[in-house]
């Protein structure tokens, strides 16, 4: 049943998420285009592909967005019951601080249980569509633009210079077209003045030259006397350009869907097993092709025995040197098809190993961002009751400093699981098993009217240390110089 203190503080809770969570969309959305910018700007995207991509985009990050606003709201909404003084009304009746907080630790499930769907059966999809759209951005040409001046060659075959543009940016002047003329030399073409224009459906590009001349050679080019030049005046003259690889292609999303971001809990688990069932395939694979190279690996398991009597000199001094030669380079040959074979399979090993980590890490990730909700709500609910500050100074202070500290540890935890430097489940529950004793300090430091953020409570207790190193004698007091 819902009392009147739980809609008190739900209703206090309510706004402070909605704007924190569109305020870390925002900023993590703007992270995004920031780190991409270089393969978006000049593109000549349309503005439906841009609202996709911000739309994918916002979609993919709402798991990371939810552990911060969840952390910034929770320390907002207490700060502002703590600075009216509602925190100490409530305390004072009789009410803990872990009752008035129950209503939003159930919120904090129900988000965490919500950040768990999105990661496990809406995010796989949403990142295939990023993905597919990112690499089609990035592949794409630059969009078509020539300036005054300077050689343009983003059409395939074609060098374009044009002296100068009118200010109705069709009418040119001065205008110099190479054309490769595979074998020979290339055609060239130039005009005094002309029009430039796209043809209605983007597909073309239309140059209208005026006065001018083609020069262009013909012939055999694999026999330099079976060639001629052949030089063209022109009073008017219309050039085309296909213009169809400036357009942003839709790649199929076959290619990105073996991706382990793609992929559910359910599609994770077996992939996983099956990774992990490799290492005994490679021990068989290598075993096979040693005993393939070295006949004698085949008695390791029989009862055969090597001769322990006394030899004179070594096997190779019974032959001439004609045949140790031969022997010579059939070991060597031997040993580097081995080695070969040994470093063929142990990248394919490694692979397999990389591939397999992946895997645990994305598995792993569906769960620790859902955790991570509770811990940083763990976090910033007796941090904003210590605080007693609202609104987005003091707390956001805070919150960045806590944020910052959890994402750097779940990079970190990623790189190094990544890297085979720990084990999977230790790189990803780092950020995990860091912060959570201190949300539990913080609750218990709450429940306990804690001063851990009382300048006053750190200077009584500098002039008590003080004190005592005095009685101690470990101070000495500076003596004053006789007048």
């Amino acid at each position: 049943m819902i009392k009147k203190i739980d809609t008190l503080i739900l209703k206090a809770f309510i706004g402070p998420f909605i704007a924190t969570l569109l305020i870390s969309v925002f900023v993590l959305v703007m992270q995004f285009f920031w780190l991409y910018i270089d393969d978006l700007v000049g593109k000549g995207i349309d503005l439906i592909t841009i609202l996709q991509l911000i739309g994918y985009v916002s979609v993919s990050i709402i798991p990371l967005a939810l552990p911060l606003s969840l952390l910034l709201s929770s320390i907002m909404t207490f700060g502002n019951l703590g600075e009216t003084f509602e925190l100490v009304a409530l305390k004072s009746s009789g009410i803990s601080l872990v009752r008035f907080m129950r209503p939003l630790l159930f919120v904090a499930f129900i988000l965490a249980i919500i950040a768990f769907f999105l990661s496990n059966n809406f995010i796989p999809v949403v990142n295939l569509k990023l993905d597919r759209l990112k690499y089609d951005i990035i592949t794409s040409k630059p969009a078509f633009d020539i300036k005054e001046g300077t050689f343009y060659d983003k059409i395939e075959g074609f060098v374009i210079k044009v002296g100068k543009k009118e200010e109705d940016n069709k009418t040119i002047r001065d205008i110099v077209i190479f054309e490769k003329n595979y074998g020979l030399q290339d055609n060239l073409l130039i005009a005094k003045s002309g029009k430039m224009e796209i043809t209605p459906d983007n597909n073309y590009l239309e140059f209208s030259l005026k006065d001018g001349w083609r020069y262009e050679e013909t012939g055999n080019a694999t026999e330099n006397d079976q060639t001629q030049f052949v030089r063209m005046g022109f009073s008017s003259y219309k050039k085309v350009f296909d213009m169809s690889s400036f357009k942003m292609n839709q790649t199929d999303e076959e290619g990105f869907k073996y991706s382990p971001k793609m992929l559910t809990v359910r599609q994770l688990a077996p992939a996983i097993d099956s990774l992990e069932r490799s290492d005994s395939l490679f021990a068989a694979m290598s075993g096979n092709e040693l005993s393939a190279s070295f006949n004698f690996l085949k008695f390791k398991d029989s009862t055969w025995q090597p001769y322990k009597g006394k030899v004179k000199g070594d096997y190779l001094s019974r032959f001439t040197d004609s045949v140790k030669g031969i022997h010579f380079n059939s070991i060597i040959s031997q040993l580097n098809s081995v080695k070969n074979s040994n470093q063929f399979l142990m990248q394919e090993f490694t692979d397999k190993q990389d591939s397999l980590r992946l895997h645990k890490i994305e598995w792993h990730k569906k769960f620790t961002l859902s955790v991570a909700c509770i811990i940083l709500f763990l976090i910033g609910a007796p941090l904003g009751s210590i605080i007693r500050k609202g609104g987005l100074g003091l707390p956001l202070v805070f919150a960045i400093i806590f944020f910052v500290l959890f994402f750097l540890l779940n990079n970190l935890g990623e790189k190094f699981s990544k890297q085979g430097v720990v084990a999977v489940y230790e790189g990803m529950w780092l950020s995990s098993i860091v912060l959570l004793p201190v949300g539990i300090f913080l609750v218990y430091k709450a429940m306990h009217d804690s001063q851990l953020f009382n300048k006053e409570a750190y200077y009584r207790l500098f002039r008590a240390i003080s004190r005592f190193l005095n009685k101690a004698g470990l101070l000495r007091k500076k003596k004053t110089p006789a007048a």
